[in-house]
């Protein structure tokens, strides 16, 4: 990187800052400020497009796991997602008897690693398109590639766009995606 000065003394500490200035700031999430130096659920409960998916995760009794270290990187449904599902099946799953079906449901959208979007469009090239994504949740989601945007394809044939990638997290990275990721029925 060229320096803009020539003082040896100044020439570090400007190389600094100007990479500092020039680091791609998060995405926006719903409008919100997006903190890489918070958890993945601290910053979830700032999104205004994921209400649901910040309530499923309390009601599954996930939150401390994802607040925990990580890395995790999420694949997060807006709320919108949530409500293309079929009428019911939220409020069906929120239930408290039906607390692992929850669990399965939102670990199909975790994976146990800090996969920016870059890497995730390297796996599919190297996969030769196609790229088995095995989750915490027991799923395998298909990440592809539909021209520079990555999609994913759970197992019950239903296929998300990620619609805002790499937001980073301390513990992770966060995509948003535009469907709900299922198991296999």
């Amino acid at each position: 990187m060229k320096t803009l000065f020539t003082i040896p003394a100044l020439a570090a500490t400007a190389t600094v800052a100007l990479a500092a200035s020039h680091e791609m700031a998060n995405p926006k999430v719903g409008g919100a400020e997006m903190s890489a130096d918070k958890t993945i659920v601290e910053n979830a409960m700032n999104s205004p497009i994921h209400t649901t998916l910040v309530a499923a995760v309390k009601q599954a009794g996930m939150v401390e796991t994802l607040q925990g270290e990580g890395p995790f990187t999420v694949f997060a449904p807006t709320d919108k997602a949530f409500e293309a599902l079929p009428e019911g099946t939220v409020e069906q799953v929120m239930m408290d008897e039906n607390k692992e079906q929850l669990q399965t449901i939102l670990g199909c959208h975790v994976v146990e690693a800090d996969a920016m979007s870059d890497a995730i469009a390297g796996m599919i090239e190297d996969d030769n398109g196609n790229h088995p994504v095995h989750t915490v949740g027991g799923c395998t989601l298909a990440a592809k590639m539909d021209g520079d945007t990555i999609t994913l394809t759970d197992e019950n044939g239903t296929t998300a766009t990620v619609t805002i990638a790499d937001v980073d997290q301390s513990n992770g990275v966060i995509h948003v995606i535009d469907a709900v990721m299922l198991p296999a029925m």
